[in-house]
């Protein structure tokens, strides 16, 4: 995989994509507040606080780290999840995303999200976006984001080595994730953070193009302007 930089263009090129949902995909921004809000409340919480850091992390491991001892972890969690399921005002893709898509092949593409499979569905389809044929969701792995287990058993399922796939992700837990897979990660929207060296940012997709090619090889790769 490649990537080269002027001032005013990126090229990169890789054999598979990786996208976070929340965000990256689908901008569920609305619903995400009203929830975390809502569980702050109830305990008093710094919603500031919740907000920073919840972007990209398995709600478990949210309300794990914020609700105070003795809380039912997984009831609460699950309460949460269904207030998340019942919610679906305001959801739209981010802009480009379906575009982008919709030049990708499908497997060459691969989602890889905390949420779990219901929600993705439920939010995916509100964005009407359908949800690639590989998939890792909250259910698939042992550790969530930051850790890299999701993008790199992705990568697997789509018979690619890490260092010829591209990540694209919205928040630093996910940034991480696909760094610490060893996979070029590129941030989306405002929610990035700080970035390491050597992460590109993008506000959405409306200014991505992508072209498929075939080396002497036979080999498939993707080319994405930036």
């Amino acid at each position: 995989m490649s990537l080269q930089s002027s001032p005013r263009t990126a090229t990169l090129t890789a054999r598979a994509v990786l996208f976070d949902m929340d965000g990256t995909l689908v901008d569920s921004t609305s619903i995400v507040e009203r929830v975390w809000t809502a569980f702050a409340g109830r305990f008093g919480l710094d919603i500031d606080e919740i907000l920073r850091t919840s972007h990209g992390v398995q709600a478990m491991d949210t309300v794990r780290r914020f609700a105070p001892a003795g809380t039912d972890i997984h009831a609460l969690t699950a309460e949460l999840g269904r207030m998340e399921l019942a919610e679906t005002r305001g959801i739209v893709p981010v802009p480009g995303a379906p575009e982008l898509l919709a030049c990708l092949p499908p497997d060459a593409v691969a989602l890889v999200t905390s949420a779990s499979r219901d929600l993705a569905g439920v939010r995916m389809a509100a964005a009407g976006i359908g949800i690639p044929a590989v998939s890792v969701m909250s259910e698939d792995v042992d550790r969530g984001k930051p850790h890299p287990e999701g993008y790199l058993r992705a990568a697997a399922l789509l018979g690619v080595a890490p260092a010829d796939a591209v990540v694209f992700e919205d928040a630093p837990a996910g940034i991480a994730a696909g760094l610490a897979a060893g996979i070029r990660t590129v941030a989306v929207g405002p929610n990035a953070g700080e970035l390491p060296d050597g992460v590109l940012h993008i506000p959405d997709y409306s200014g991505v193009t992508v072209t498929t090619h075939r080396t002497a090889a036979g080999v498939r790769t993707l080319s994405f302007s930036f």
